[in-house]
């Protein structure tokens, strides 16, 4: 006998599915967006000294 139809939750499983997908695309354009402005900016303030007391004498 076959399964009675759950139109609801089918509908709200693959809306739930597309809005992680779009979360996930829009997370990674921002990341990309995030790095190529750093390197816009120039590579001395991209690697900063990670010790700034080392280099104090």
């Amino acid at each position: 006998m076959p399964r009675k139809p759950n139109y609801q939750f089918e509908r709200l499983d693959r809306e739930r599915v597309k809005a992680a997908k779009a979360a996930e695309k829009a997370a990674a354009k921002r990341e990309q967006k995030e790095r190529d402005e750093r390197e816009k900016a120039g590579g001395a303030l991209a690697d900063p000294d990670p010790d700034p007391s080392a280099s104090q004498g």
